[in-house]
């Protein structure tokens, strides 16, 4: 897959940053105003009884902030965060290790929950339910299993695929939140604030344009802060106006909708090949050269969510927004079925 400005997975280039704007508590934190009034209860309740907060689960897509709110659940309770990541747990000895070196009322954050394999998985249900793990000592006849008590720890996992997780797992999280892609102002505070942690003079107005194109990703809207800081460097007075910031996004292939170079070739080729549709997935993913899974993940959610396409049961449709957006006149689809 290609490099794209627009990619909202996370980059590790760009940690120091990201986590240098990254809000410490509740009160900084700005969006998912029902999911923090909720977590603000359940908080303050653990609290007040002197217990761990039950187990967390966030899901939603990339970029919506799902580590950044384990860490303020970690400050708020006044406890260490530990972060791991799914994939990067291979064996259950080495999450039997993580959870035995927690201590009382810490909050382990796992990425990519849904990415854990089966084996290790399983050392989690009784860790959740029971605060403890069973190992076996020795092999053959001689092999016997102990169980070890832990401390009352926090799990805190994150996904994009909700769907893969288990049920098992799943029904072991306490608190289930869905996070929202964010509204346009919700993501201009967001810029106004980056923007004064970064000292970055911008304007309201410049601060709006990067909003609007940022696809209700916060993840998104500090990325191009950035890249729209260093074309106000270089090309302006280093403030950053409307004008500036219209023109770095428009450099960056970033059109007022949001959509990048790729996303539009997805449009015109539905368009263009398949007479807008219906296609299937794969026979779509063929003609553009992309993983299927990839077409799928990263680039049909925001193009579904603001109607450029539509899923049908004969396969993909682009819509009439999508000709108006692209200057294509739009035809009467005959609904021919292409492909699966």
């Amino acid at each position: 897959m290609e490099k794209r400005v627009i990619n909202t997975e996370f980059i590790k280039e760009e940690q120091g940053i990201e986590n240098h704007l990254r809000p410490r508590s509740l009160d900084e934190y700005i969006g998912q105003q029902k999911a923090k009034d909720m977590l603000r209860i359940y908080i303050d309740a653990a609290k007040s009884r002197g217990e761990a907060l039950d187990h967390v689960l966030f899901y939603g897509p990339p970029g919506l902030g799902k580590t950044t709110l384990a860490g303020i659940l970690a400050y708020e309770m006044g406890s260490d965060l530990k972060i791991t990541a799914g994939p990067a747990i291979e064996k259950p000895g080495e999450m039997a290790a993580i959870l035995n070196n927690l201590n009382d009322g810490d909050v382990l954050f796992v990425d990519e929950i849904h990415r854990l394999n089966r084996q290790v998985e399983e050392v989690l249900y009784p860790a959740m339910e029971d605060y403890a793990i069973d190992i076996v000592i020795g092999k053959g006849a001689s092999a016997r299993s102990i169980r070890l008590d832990l401390p009352h720890f926090t799990l805190v996992g994150a996904t994009t695929r909700a769907g893969l997780l288990t049920a098992p797992l799943r029904d072991r999280f306490g608190v289930v939140h869905h996070l929202e892609f964010y509204t346009e102002d919700e993501l201009l505070a967001i810029v106004m604030r980056s923007a004064a942690v970064l000292r970055v003079e911008i304007e309201e107005r410049g601060a709006k344009q990067i909003a609007s194109r940022s696809r209700g990703t916060p993840r998104l809207a500090n990325r191009f802060l950035k890249r729209v800081r260093d074309f106000a460097q270089v090309r302006y007075d280093g403030v950053i106006t409307e004008q500036v910031a219209s023109d770095a996004l428009d450099l960056l292939d970033v059109d007022r909708l949001g959509l990048d170079y790729t996303d539009r070739r997805v449009l015109l080729t539905m368009i263009e090949k398949f007479s807008g549709g219906p296609v299937g997935l794969e026979t779509l993913a063929a003609a553009l050269s992309e993983d299927v899974g990839t077409l799928e993940d990263v680039y049909e959610p925001y193009l579904l969510k603001n109607g450029f396409i539509n899923r049908t049961s004969r396969g993909r449709m682009a819509t009439e927004r999508a000709y108006h957006h692209l200057g294509i006149p739009c035809i009467p689809n005959i609904g021919v079925e292409t492909g699966r």
